[in-house]
């Protein structure tokens, strides 16, 4: 069973393609019951895919929803913490978005994958499964004014908290950080910059879990050939 948060389009979506092919039951989550039905169509095999509408920064969302997926089909194997968000900001406020834009990103980025670790843990601790996390090559290093970068930071910490934390429970944590990935929505000055296309994402993340359980893949860098490292 393999739970995806940002399910609807994207990483999420290429991620839950390749999941299907390879054998998993899914549950899709997102905010837009629509486009998770959507995907759940197309991939075509209603018996296998259960498409549930959720906001992963409210907890009693989340918990209503691992609830709902144990009484289902009664275990989690892998959750793939990847909803987020981002916009562009300036602590000089020369460009980007307005500071009361920020609050949501901050949430997504941060509160939503660390309420859905708290969430799924107990049910990972219980069929010994595995939680990735999508954080970003601009939680690596800085990158001028970008609050997005830092909320990436704080995946990284938050993953490896997590997985200090797991230790001797069975539960493998695997962060993957993107460079630049073509979902949809580059700002216009990085229009022309290299890009990943989401399935190379959904790539890495089969490739963690696929492992052997004796092997914990802890982080995954991957970028397009020839992006600047500090972008």
């Amino acid at each position: 069973m393999f739970l995806i948060t940002g399910a609807s389009r994207g990483i999420g979506a290429a991620t839950a393609r390749l999941a299907a092919e390879s054998g998993y039951r899914l549950v899709l989550v997102a905010r837009d019951q629509r486009r998770l039905a959507d995907l759940a169509t197309r991939l075509g095999a209603p018996d296998r895919t259960l498409p549930i509408s959720c906001d992963v920064t409210d907890w009693e969302q989340l918990g209503g929803l691992v609830t709902r997926v144990q009484d289902t089909w009664g275990r989690l194997d892998v959750v793939f913490a990847n909803a987020g968000a981002s916009v562009v900001t300036s602590f000089l406020g020369n460009h980007g978005a307005p500071p009361d834009q920020w609050r949501d990103m901050v949430l997504a980025n941060v509160y939503g994958p660390a309420l859905t670790a708290r969430a799924a843990l107990p049910a990972l601790v219980a069929s010994g499964g595995h939680l990735v996390l999508t954080g970003s090559a601009a939680g690596r290093g800085v990158r001028p004014g970008s609050l997005y970068s830092a909320t990436k930071w704080a995946v990284t910490g938050l993953a490896q908290s997590i997985r200090a934390e797991c230790v001797g429970t069975g539960v493998r944590v695997t962060l993957v950080q993107p460079g630049l990935v073509d979902t949809g929505g580059i700002p216009p000055e990085r229009s022309h910059d290299p890009k990943l296309d989401p399935a190379d994402i959904a790539r890495a993340v089969l490739y963690a879990v696929s492992q052997p359980t004796t092997v914990d893949v802890n982080e995954i860098l991957v970028r397009p050939v020839g992006q600047d490292p500090h972008r």
